[in-house]
């Protein structure tokens, strides 16, 4: 899917002038006159970076971006502003702000920023997908390939999980070899260590 920048700004020479800007190394861009269009229209289809004003009528930039973080939006955000003071870059940072760019801006440092957020945006985006893709794998196991799992996690023998589940060790060898097919992992120690990745919180963009 081809990387996007969603520019929001409600000066319409600087949408005009950014989406040039974009135009120049071949990223797609889309533009928006204030953040209730934004909210309004965004439709994110793929990886990508968002660019804000900080200060427009209405809703902010920081607070978009804000409303986007409390709807678990991961895509990266650079604010651009003409009034940059140091409170407002705190808030930008602790909102999980990429950057913080104050006009006027050097047109390659910003172009390098963007390109940088958007490789960052594809990283996470795969990190995600890998994820979804582990946690489906695990969604398919029966309750009883669960057990076993369960009681394989806790370090416990084949002859121990037999007695506990009161089936034979055989029994429990045919559901191991199951479990294993099913998420695709080649041994005991691999099978442990996926299991172990999901249970691991995701890293925050």
């Amino acid at each position: 899917m081809e990387p996007t920048v969603y520019i929001v700004d409600d000066d319409p020479d600087m949408r005009d002038s950014l989406r040039w800007l974009m135009s120049t190394v071949g990223l797609s861009v889309e533009t928006y006159a204030s953040a209730d269009q934004f909210l309004t229209e965004f439709s994110p289809k793929g990886p990508g970076c968002l660019v804000f004003d900080v200060r427009m009528p209405g809703t902010s930039g920081l607070d978009l971006f804000e409303m986007l973080t409390a709807r678990d939006e991961g895509m990266p955000v650079i604010f651009i502003t003409a009034h940059a003071d140091v409170p407002m870059a705190i808030r930008a940072m602790k909102s999980g702000a990429v950057e913080f760019v104050e006009k006027p801006f050097n047109r390659q440092t910003l172009l390098e920023k963007i390109q940088r957020a958007i490789k960052d945006d594809i990283a996470r985006r795969a990190l995600l997908a890998d994820r979804e893709s582990i946690q489906a794998r695990f969604r398919s196991l029966t309750d009883k390939e669960r057990e076993v799992l369960d009681l394989i996690m806790g370090g416990r023998p084949n002859k121990a999980i037999a007695s506990m589940l009161e089936i034979t060790p055989r029994a429990v060898e045919m559901r191991r070899a199951s479990l294993m097919k099913k998420l695709g992992t080649r041994s005991v120690v691999e099978m442990m260590r996926l299991a172990l990745s999901i249970e691991e919180k995701p890293a925050e963009s």
